[in-house]
């Protein structure tokens, strides 16, 4: 494909754009929904904490166990059914969610979750399919335009939960089954959405466009490697966009996890600690395109760099705040915020830009597997190192944890900085 999309593929580009920011919403609205009751539904049917822990962890590994299948779907008949997929099978866990409720199962509803968690899945591998058409200099601001329609639906959606109890308490149904109702019409939505408006395929057209400038030659359409295969022909700077994204995401769980746990240490309001995590989501999401220009403007891995100084800062502020300090964990927060968007962007064009074009939904999937894995590891240890010594603790690993990556992006980036210069020098 060209470096320059011409006129019809540019307009089938912002098609595609618009079609994802609106499945971005309405996913982000069904994920959103559920996944505010979940715990509080788990702890309640079960009587048990540890159960109400469980119920968010199922649906991250269901995200990371559906993103395999779902790439290996867009790989071989494009991004449309696979994003349909995801959002399906999200549809379904969400109404078995809300029949396990009204029965009472609290296995029933760990189970239904693992579905649930397509609707992520699907959220994740939009931001993908935004860059299948999208010119080389655009690539970052059109997947960041996908991750900031997020923002809508994840702000909506809590909201909606409650209006949603009382609906179903007003019709006879169990209570907290009614967000989970309101989470099946969006995904249903989301994937009817896909299904009408994401027409021509932009992974499919791509390749096509791939083909015709490269002839009959081009490997888009090749035999299929295993997945070992794929990973030893990723490039050095795959790796890095891939551990970039691995380790933002992976930081701002464990961080953003334990943060509610140590403000109610110092006893502060539920309403209180809403703000705080609000003004995170805020940053993790709102400030993307922002990232997405800076990274097309200024290059992949200076805002790899970028994003990884934002964790470190974002672990010194929040793990030095005391547990009544709100004003200062929410600054923290924010930062934090601002790292996983930074990093998130600039490592999935890199990434992406990393791989042929026949690699791509494969190696991306790949990505976000071990992107959720990682946010479940995340999870996991920070409430163990919260546990076992304190907050303050966390943010100091998460500190010493990021630091590295961020030196060794910043050697990255100035080194080729420098061998760009000295070949511009050699050619004069």
């Amino acid at each position: 494909m060209t470096g320059v999309l011409g006129p019809p593929l540019a307009a089938v580009q912002r098609r595609v754009l618009g079609t994802l920011t609106t499945s971005q919403v309405l996913g982000g609205v069904g994920v959103a929904t559920g996944v505010t009751v979940s715990s509080l539904a788990a702890a309640s049917l079960s009587g048990s904490e540890v159960i109400g822990g469980l119920a968010q962890t199922s649906a991250v590994v269901g995200a990371a166990l559906l993103s395999l299948p779902a790439a290996r779907l867009a790989e071989r008949r494009g991004r449309r059914p696979a994003l349909i997929m995801g959002y399906g099978l999200a549809a379904v866990g969400a109404a078995l969610a809300a029949t396990a409720i009204a029965l009472g199962a609290w296995p029933m509803l760990l189970a239904a979750l693992v579905l649930v968690g397509g609707g992520s899945t699907a959220n994740l591998a939009a931001r993908y399919a935004a860059t299948d058409l999208a010119a080389p200099d655009r690539r970052a601001r059109s997947l960041s335009l996908v991750v900031w329609a997020t923002t809508i639906g994840s702000v909506a959606g809590p909201n909606l939960a409650e209006p949603a109890q009382r609906l179903a308490a007003s019709i006879g149904l169990a209570e907290r089954s009614g967000p989970f109702l309101v989470s099946v019409l969006g995904f249903s939505a989301a994937a009817a959405w896909v299904w009408f408006g994401l027409r021509p395929d932009p992974l499919v057209l791509a390749r096509s466009a791939a083909a015709v400038d490269q002839g009959p030659s081009c490997p888009a359409h090749g035999a299929p490697l295993r997945w070992s295969g794929r990973l030893a022909k990723l490039h050095p700077m795959g790796w890095l966009a891939l551990a970039g994204i691995v380790l933002c995401h992976t930081a701002m769980v464990g961080l953003m996890t334990m943060t509610p746990v140590h403000m109610d240490h110092g006893g502060a309001s539920l309403s209180l600690v809403g703000v705080v995590i609000s003004l995170h989501i805020a940053g993790m999401y709102a400030a993307s395109p922002v990232f997405g220009w800076m990274a097309d403007r200024w290059g992949r891995v200076p805002v790899l760099a970028l994003g990884a100084g934002f964790v470190v800062a974002a672990a010194g502020v929040a793990g030095t705040a005391d547990s009544h300090d709100a004003p200062q964990l929410a600054v923290g927060l924010v930062l934090l915020g601002f790292g996983w968007s930074a990093g998130v962007v600039s490592g999935s064009a890199l990434l992406t830009e990393s791989v042929p074009l026949a690699d791509r939904p494969a190696l991306q999937g790949m990505s976000d597997l071990a992107m959720n894995l990682g946010g479940a590891l995340g999870g996991i240890t920070a409430g163990l190192v919260v546990t076992v010594w304190s907050y303050r603790v966390l943010g100091l690993l998460v500190g010493v944890l990021a630091l590295p990556f961020l030196v060794f992006c910043l050697l990255s980036a100035f080194g080729s900085a420098g061998t760009r210069s000295g070949r511009r020098r050699s050619r004069r």
